[in-house]
């Protein structure tokens, strides 16, 4: 069964898309490829339709900054869900709260627990490596989130296949998550 926020968006998009209005097309890379831009599928509509989603942003490395920051930013509430070591302690200094009051900052499987969005920005390896613990947190209604491909695409040689009562989203940005977020705090985006 598709969860709320997935019947809510499709049904947007059906309603504003069969208005006679056509998708944006884009070349990237010289590839033409039709897209949804910020102009079709505002801010404030993004907002309505997560505004009791709670984002768990799954790894702070290259993806993680830039992405869960523009999220907070956006008004979206998201944690984040982060091994101990170097990435965590930059997650505290990018302004992430680990224990306590406001605690935006957790371990990988307590973010999974808490979310119902997960966004899984690990590096392949450590997609394969974290999936069992990811998985066991994948129960009916929420949403499993992909920022790059080949893990989910590749399923059968990664093992990592999610359950059939959850939504499978993938996003994958045109762009590093440190252009994304220099990009973001400039006011321009990628589309």
């Amino acid at each position: 069964m598709p969860c709320r926020r997935y019947l809510e968006m499709i049904n947007y998009f059906y309603i504003h898309f069969n208005s006679k209005k056509k998708m944006a097309v884009m070349n990237f890379g010289g590839v033409d490829e039709n897209v949804v831009t910020r102009e079709e599928f505002p801010l404030e509509k993004a907002r309505e339709v997560l505004k009791d989603e709670v984002i768990a942003v799954i790894g702070y490395g290259v993806q993680g900054p830039g992405q869960s920051l523009n999220l907070r930013d956006n008004g979206f509430n998201v944690i984040v869900g982060q091994r101990p070591g170097k990435t965590y302690d930059k997650a505290v200094a990018d302004g992430w709260v680990p224990g306590g009051m406001g605690e935006t900052l957790f371990g990988i499987e307590e973010a999974c627990e808490k979310a119902t969005i997960i966004q899984v920005l690990l590096s392949d390896a450590a997609q394969i490596e974290c999936w069992p613990r990811i998985k066991k947190y994948l129960t009916p209604g929420k949403a499993l989130y992909f920022s790059h491909g080949f893990a989910i695409t590749y399923k059968e040689r990664t093992n990592i296949i999610p359950p059939a009562d959850v939504d499978v989203i993938l996003i994958a940005p045109k762009g590093s998550g440190t252009s994304l977020r220099r990009m973001f705090l400039q006011g321009r985006g990628l589309n």
